[in-house]
């Protein structure tokens, strides 16, 4: 999910801070959300953390209260403190946010006081945040913490004509029950647990970070987010759009490297590197090529503090950079067919909303490219580089997708043809191209003048192609696997396939429960099983289960004193929570076996639940329905752009409110785009009309709303 920005504000703020020369440092970190957001991003950093509360009384008005980000706020407790008998505070709504501070939720602070001229919200902070070296808080925007001394903020707020008012909550909490009752319901007679209990647990929480604050299916790009950084799959870099793979995905990565290096090699494909960098010429050489690709090309301009004769552009793809030394190497029809591939990174610098894996400003692929001396050759090696990305998906991220070919419209720029597998985002309702395999036609070896001797001794130019997967495919599988309590890793790629949880207990020395451990952990280690054991002692087996569940770990091994006395073991599948007890000396036999079901468990149900979600449509009437249902739509089509075009434009204009509209730099659209024509084609009854157009339809294609 994208943070809330607004870069005006931000600026707005610290430059007011620099012309009153306080001092703040601001650090950029991952949209946060939630307090429990910031303080995971920036927890290594000094400073007591906020948390802001917006509230209304009826008769009183608005107050925004700043406090420590783990004292709890008891709304009567506040009133007390006040001096406000009666008061009935309640949260103000967002358009009420935005009409009196300016600001979206989720970046609310006490910086935003500046948007309220008109003076009618008091503001309120916490004593013991101003008893406090550093606080921080968000400069209005929900990306970035600006850390500032407690005395300063009062300047800065008092500059603005504001009333700073204090008040105490550690002392209405040391307060008998019955006058106080911080966090009591109206009436209880009952004193609760003390704060700094609470405190405590709310702080072994965060740092488990087994909270999900929503749903999948309430908010699914918030819920995306969350898993990703607390299942600690990615981190942000400073750098907007870029970002750290950290070893939980780089690791499925590399599991697709290794696959995916044996399969080509059976291919005839060879892994090479060419350079990051690409010349302007040799940039522009092919006229379409580049067109489809300028807008997201980065430049390089200078070096240090001189300016660079030409440009330097940065590999978006790298045909142009590849095909100039196909043409110093081809030059006899013995050297055909050539077959290279490299791992490498490529930047794009996109302007729509970037989302980690999916969209991204630079990232990793493999990209192949060869070339022929047929048209038929080279598509077979298109075909056969497309099947392996079916087998990536399928067979190793347990994910179905729908081979085809893609318009005329939506092919790769410069290729002759370009086919694709296309997967489903259950949730999300949407479909995401997974991978592409181009035919080039002889468009670039005409181009870059790649010419060969051929058998008659005369001159051709080869058939090429390339094809490309990328880290995407991480992100696909997180989305369609995971659930409310995290990921749901495919066993075939999951970093960790068991993890074995000791429960101890006062009766049974540690050291006896983990000897038991580690012998049923090297049994698995022999049978080829990826297998940890969590000894950790300062977390309860209820955190700890709930910790690796989040990060997906297919098995969980318990152990507890009855199973060490019985010689016994308890297995709990993550993708039904299934639990099976066996004796111990069974568990390494048994284990590689389930992994194997889940596996196949996972790609049964997502295809189920794909399946489900793809309806043929005969009439323009029901197709913005069905895609309203979050559903893959099939019609039999006319194929053509024009029609193409206008399906786009009209399913967007149904869909949206009037008055609404759409940002061009969104990262998904409510509009409707042709994902591919589907290899396997339903049958096409002569004089079948197409959806939309009335005119005679030539083919079955597949649309949707798409990342």
């Amino acid at each position: 999910m994208s943070a809330l920005i607004d870069e005006n504000e931000e600026n707005a703020v610290l430059a007011k801070l620099a012309s009153m020369s306080i001092t703040s440092a601001t650090h950029v970190h991952a949209p946060a959300f939630t307090v429990e957001d910031q303080t995971a991003h920036i927890s290594h950093l000094p400073g007591a953390m906020t948390k802001n509360l917006f509230l209304k009384d009826k008769k009183h008005g608005m107050y925004l209260v700043t406090a420590a980000f783990d004292q709890e706020v008891n709304m009567k407790v506040l009133a007390s403190l006040l001096s406000l008998p009666g008061a009935n505070f309640r949260f103000c709504d967002e358009e009420t946010l935005q009409t009196y501070l300016g600001v979206a939720k989720g970046s609310v602070s006490p910086f935003a006081m500046m948007n309220n001229t008109n003076k009618d919200v008091k503001f309120c902070i916490d004593q013991a945040l101003l008893n406090q070296e550093i606080i921080n808080v968000h400069p209005l925007r929900n990306d970035r913490t600006t850390a500032i001394h407690p005395k300063d903020l009062v300047t800065f707020l008092e500059s603005l004509g504001h009333t700073v008012t204090t008040v105490d909550f550690a002392k209405a909490a040391a307060e008998p029950a019955s006058t106080a009752r911080v966090g009591g319901d109206k009436g209880s007679q009952a004193t609760k647990a003390p704060i700094e209990k609470k405190v405590k647990e709310a702080g072994d929480k965060r740092e488990t970070g087994l909270d999900l604050t929503v749903r999948k299916d309430e908010d699914f790009s918030k819920w995306y987010t969350e898993v990703i950084i607390k299942a600690e799959m990615i981190d942000y870099s400073d750098i907007s759009g870029c970002y750290i793979l950290r070893p939980n995905s780089f690791f499925v990565w590399e599991q697709i490297q290794r696959w995916f290096d044996v399969e080509i090699t059976k291919m005839g494909v060879k892994n090479s590197y060419f350079p990051l960098f690409v010349s302007k010429s040799a940039l522009e050489t092919e006229k379409d090529h580049v067109e489809g690709f300028a807008p997201e090309v980065a430049w390089v301009t200078k070096s240090g503090s001189s300016d660079l004769a030409e440009p330097i552009a940065i590999r978006p793809t790298s045909e142009t950079i590849m095909y100039p030394f196909f043409a110093k190497w081809i030059r006899s029809h013995r050297d055909l067919p050539l077959k290279l591939n490299q791992w490498a990174n490529v930047v794009r610098w996109e302007f729509k909303d970037a989302t980690p894996f999916l969209r991204s400003r630079e990232f990793l692929w493999q990209e192949g490219h060869t070339a022929h001396a047929s048209y038929d050759e080279a598509q077979e090696c298109v075909r056969a580089a497309l099947e392996l990305y079916r087998r990536v998906y399928e067979e190793l991220l347990a994910v179905p997708v729908i081979p085809g070919r893609k318009t005329e419209k939506e092919k790769f720029a410069g290729a002759d043809m370009t086919t694709t597998v296309e997967a489903y985002i259950n949730g999300s309702g949407r479909a995401i191209q997974g991978a592409t395999s181009h035919n080039l036609g002889q468009n670039f070896g005409n181009m870059f003048k790649i010419k060969y001797e051929n058998e008659s001794g005369g001159h051709s130019i080869p058939w090429q192609t390339s094809w490309g997967l990328t880290t995407r495919t991480i992100g696909v599988a997180i989305m369609v696997h995971g659930d409310d309590k995290g990921l749901v890793m495919p066993p075939r790629v999951a970093p960790v396939q068991a993890i074995i949880c000791p429960i101890s207990s006062k009766d049974l020395s540690k050291e006896e429960l983990q000897a038991y451990g580690n012998s049923i952990r090297n049994q698995l280690l022999a049978a080829g099983v990826r297998v940890e054991m969590d000894n950790r002692d300062n977390y309860t087996p209820g955190w700890k289960y709930n910790h690796w569940e989040q990060r997906g770990v297919p098995i969980r091994i318990e152990i507890g004193p009855r199973d060490f006395a019985n010689k016994t073991a308890r297995l709990v599948r993550r993708d039904n929570g299934e639990k099976i007890d066996m004796s111990g000396d069974a568990v390494a036999g048994a284990v590689p076996a389930l992994l194997e079901v889940i596996q196949a468990a996972l790609f049964e149900k997502a295809k189920k639940g794909r399946d489900e979600k793809i309806v043929k449509v005969y009439n323009w009437a029901d197709f913005v329905p069905a895609l309203n249902n979050q559903c893959l739509v099939m019609t039999p089509w006319c194929n053509n752009t024009e029609w193409e075009d206008k399906v786009k434009v009209m399913s967007r204009d149904a869909a949206l409110a009037p008055g609404d509209k759409e940002e061009a730099t969104c990262a998904t659209s409510v509009a409707a785009k042709t994902l591919c024509m589907p290899f396997d084609q339903p049958e096409l009854p002569e004089g079948t009309m197409c959806f939309v157009s009335g005119l005679p339809a030539t083919t079955w294609v597949l649309w949707g709303r798409s990342y």
